[in-house]
């Protein structure tokens, strides 16, 4: 062995590292998507036996060890941010090292760090606390929910959605338009746990797992504390914001709603155009859709609402929940009610509609003044880079709402904004001349008109955000989970379905 003088081992003599760029990635996910397939079948069928040896096998595999470390590394938004280790892996070089030094250590025996506690801003001025764990807690967790997602998508009720694999904001509005368009489901309780991430009883979310193979880590993880401001604490509830195995975790804590609402289904057909569809039917007094800790029931009359609350106390108490005052309202839907961004209202004429909400629109506009002042002193071409980015993706997610005439208002101001940034950034020019220069007729085979702002030497223009057309969007079926390999053809369509469109 070669020794250097600081008594290190010299890099030549260090055993290879897995070849990041030499990974056969099909053969990589075939066997992990394989593998949790069995398990949510398995799951379907109550084999818990069965269940845990395929969750063994799957965390055992090399194959869920590099896909981990790439979502953790690569993939994700936080793949940058650091634990209180201060390690990252940013290049392909780290993550086959990385690969390896957790290949040569047992997971079972793995002690967690402290989770590096911060702080966002929430939009109703409070903050909102994150624990960002370690690379190498980050990679085990997901390790973890890998194994664990297909064996609890087999359970989940089919009204949840937040955090689950391909559900999404807009299958729950969704659902609660098909609540509300009847007008028999006239009466919503808006409910909201007080700090549900940070409040959820421990040992009621060890108990739904107990049997987990790996159940003593998932332990330690909730266990390990986090530090703040350079002290340490301890925690003894809650599953923190910012891990990759907390939302799974959160969502297992709040499964239950239904049953303790009463709420059943069961299957029937219907045959139209003599051809036979099943469907399934909501049975009891009441209606819900939960997505993460934000939910609303459904009821045909105010004491049947109010009834709700006590329903709900037991399911409350033994998770270690409280209702937020402020956050949880009885709202007839007449009155109209927000949700995930959006209100929806049965208004006068009998016709239920959702719309993009006040609050919604108000942070929209928010952001685009903050661009604008952030733009000052700078070309047509930064702003545009700048905005379209966040005009796009607010009209995609408002795209499948009635939108059009807000739309068309939002676009109206966009103008104004832009013309007064010229004016600025050209005082010594006239209008015409602005206009000519920067509003040429633009057409670009689907598009056209005279007021689009382009930029003179690079040709890139401001998107609009009527040019967004607006699309029903599909709910999902029932209880689908895209880890059911008779659903595969399904969940392929409805992907490329919304490709098209995003």
């Amino acid at each position: 062995m070669c020794i250097a003088p600081d008594n290190s081992v010299c890099e030549s003599a260090k055993p290879n590292t897995t070849d990041w760029k030499s990974i056969k990635w099909h053969k990589v996910n075939r066997h992990v998507t394989s593998l949790q397939e069995r398990i949510y079948r398995a799951s379907k069928s109550n084999d818990k036996k069965k269940v845990r040896d395929l969750q063994r096998q799957l965390m055992r595999s090399k194959s869920a060890l590099v896909k981990a470390v790439d979502r953790v590394t690569r993939v994700n938004k936080g793949k940058s941010t650091q634990g209180i280790d201060g390690f990252k892996a940013t290049n392909d070089k780290a993550r086959g090292e990385l690969v390896d030094m957790l290949r040569s250590s047992n997971m079972k025996f793995h002690r967690p760090k402290p989770a590096f506690r911060k702080y966002i801003p929430k939009k109703n001025g409070k903050k909102r606390s994150l624990g960002i764990p370690t690379i190498k807690d980050r990679v085990y967790q997901e390790i973890i929910r890998m194994a664990m997602e297909p064996e609890w998508e087999a359970k989940f009720e089919p009204t949840s959605y937040g955090f689950r694999p391909g559900r999404r904001q807009h299958d729950a509005i969704r659902r609660i338009h098909y609540n509300i368009e009847s007008g028999k489901w006239c009466w919503v309780m808006e409910g909201d746990f007080k700090s549900c991430f940070d409040t959820l009883s421990h040992d009621f979310i060890l108990e739904q797992i107990h049997g987990f193979p790996h159940f003593n880590l998932v332990k330690r993880f909730l266990k390990a504390g986090y530090v703040d401001n350079g002290a340490f604490h301890n925690t003894y509830e809650g599953t923190p914001q910012g891990g990759l195995l907390s939302p799974l975790l959160a969502n297992i804590a709040l499964h239950g709603m239904e049953k303790a609402l009463g709420i059943t289904y069961r299957y029937r057909t219907r045959i139209k155009n003599d051809e036979i569809y099943e469907f399934t039917e909501s049975m009891g007094d009441y209606r819900v859709v939960r997505y993460a800790d934000d939910f609303l029931v459904f009821a045909q009359s105010k004491d049947e609402i109010m009834e709700a609350f006590e329903l709900l106390k037991p399911y409350l108490d033994e998770r270690g929940l409280i209702l937020s005052e402020d956050k949880t309202h009885i709202t007839h839907i007449s009155e109209g009610f927000d949700f995930l961004g959006f209100n929806c209202r049965r208004y006068n004429d009998g016709v239920s509609r959702t719309k993009p909400s006040k609050d919604s629109i108000g942070r929209f506009v928010e952001k685009i003044k903050d661009i604008f002042k952030s733009c000052h002193g700078h070309n047509i071409n930064t702003l545009i880079k700048r905005l379209n980015p966040v005009i796009r993706g607010t009209a995609n997610y408002w795209r499948h709402v009635v939108s059009k005439e807000i739309f068309s208002k939002l676009d109206h101001y966009l103008w104004n904004k832009s013309f007064r940034f010229l004016r600025r950034l050209h005082p010594n020019k006239g209008k015409r001349w602005i206009k000519d220069r920067y509003f040429p007729f633009y057409f670009d085979g689907k598009h056209y008109g005279n007021w689009v702002l382009t930029d003179p030497k690079t040709d890139d223009n401001l998107v609009k955000m009527n040019w967004t057309p607006i699309r029903r969007y599909i709910m999902i079926k029932h209880n689908y989970s895209p880890y059911d390999h008779d659903k595969k053809d399904y969940f392929a369509n409805r992907k490329a379905n919304f490709c098209l469109f995003y």
